[in-house]
């Protein structure tokens, strides 16, 4: 899959400036440039892959281990850390900026600017079941598509 310029691949090529914490065979992780607070890295496997659906589930797999060891450091770095937010945002509509998986790790503390805003209302059993079918059906079309 071509690149086409992107950021992240550059930064894997070392032809872009990064600051790294970690790297290893299949994923780098580095401080995000507009970091929500300090301390906010992103971890992104070095082979571009646009979304989720590019990903290679075992380099997805290590992007969250990572990940996870990422936060377990923000708690013992010194850093204001009283939570950690792992987030990823796969296409334009859930406001992916870069067009390369990248899994943000964000340290939080109370009062701190980070939001997720959004209607968390309690849905009825019936819309939650049928919705659950809906994705029980798309699992079943990714094991044909394993076959």
């Amino acid at each position: 899959m071509a690149d086409d310029g992107c950021i992240f691949c550059a930064i894997v090529r070392g032809q872009a400036d990064a600051s790294i914490v970690h790297e290893d065979q299949s994923v780098i992780a580095f401080m995000d440039l507009q970091p929500v607070n300090p301390g906010h890295l992103l971890v992104v496997p070095k082979t571009h892959a646009v979304g989720l659906e590019d990903l290679q589930e075992d380099v997805g797999v290590q992007v969250w281990k990572v990940a996870h060891r990422l936060g377990r450091a923000l708690r013992r770095s010194g850093l204001r850390c009283e939570g950690v937010n792992l987030l990823l945002a796969d296409g334009k509509a859930a406001f992916q900026e870069v067009f390369h998986v990248h899994l943000h790790v964000i340290p939080r503390f109370a009062g701190d600017p980070f939001r997720i805003g959004s209607d968390w209302r309690v849905h009825e059993r019936e819309q939650l079941d049928e919705t659950s079918a809906a994705v029980r059906s798309g699992l079943a079309a990714l094991d044909a598509l394993q076959r």
